[in-house]
């Protein structure tokens, strides 16, 4: 793996943190900062991490797409750029393993739609989220894309169409955030998520995780016999024969 230099990475004891760290640019997402991410995704998903946490330096999280990307650019530049975008959150959504989003500060367009596509939220209160695009003149319409499938479709449009920022508590209790936090236990609690949500065998998480998003967008009887080829699957597993057998002999 090529050295970051938009990204911090590190690894501890399972845990992998990537930090978005251009905080002079506001961690906006550059072709290069999406690129990295992408690289950084790829590598994370054939290790051996168990969990990942994506964080921020700076005061801001991430302001999203770099407008000098976009400045005089031609059609098959901006194609370029917005496949690049799209390819790095599915490839964040991908992963096999939890990955929880670390904001202690405001995420605004593709920042607040990479905050909704990870699969957990821990943020401060002192964050906030927002799709501006609605006060000015580009729509925010992939953001939207994964804002919408968190919060639902009314609550999506008033931010889209507004432009106007949520904070944290509005956040959580729209469903795109799951705790919120005094700045000073964001990392403990962020941490302590992360380590709850990857306990038992990384294969059935990671199933688990792929799972859920399979059947999020079927109809439901398409997502049961989805759903139901999985447990089975998962029930034949050497792992999960353990598991019955040590509950059922009381270990």
């Amino acid at each position: 793996m090529k050295p970051f230099s938009c990204l911090q990475f590190v690894e501890d004891q399972g845990i992998t943190t990537v930090t978005l760290n251009r905080p002079d640019k506001r961690n906006v997402l550059s072709l290069q900062m999406m690129e990295e991410l992408t690289a950084a995704f790829v590598h994370i998903a054939a290790s051996d991490a168990r969990g990942v946490i994506l964080a921020a330096h700076g005061p801001v999280f991430s302001a999203g797409h770099n407008f000098a990307d976009m400045a005089g650019a031609d059609i098959d530049h901006l194609k370029q750029l917005f496949a690049t975008c799209t390819h790095m959150m599915n490839s964040l959504q991908q992963l096999p393993q939890p990955v929880l989003a670390r904001v202690h500060a405001l995420a605004t367009a593709a920042g607040c739609q990479l905050v909704a596509t990870c699969d957990l939220v821990v943020a401060s209160d002192t964050a906030s989220f927002a799709l501006p695009g609605g006060k000015g003149s580009l729509f925010c319409h992939t953001p939207l894309v994964a804002v919408s499938r968190s919060i639902g479709r009314k609550r999506a449009l008033e931010m889209a169409l507004t432009g106007d920022a949520i904070d944290a508590h509005t956040a959580a209790n729209w469903g795109l955030v799951n705790r919120v936090v005094p700045a000073d236990q964001l990392d403990a609690t962020c941490l302590d998520l992360i380590q709850r949500c990857t306990r038992g065998t990384s294969a059935s998480k990671a199933s688990g995780k792929q799972g859920f998003y399979e059947q999020m967008e079927s109809p439901q009887e398409q997502a049961y016999a989805m759903s139901m080829k999985r447990m089975t699957e998962g029930a034949l597993t050497q792992e999960a024969q353990q598991s019955f057998m040590a509950f059922l002999n009381k270990k």
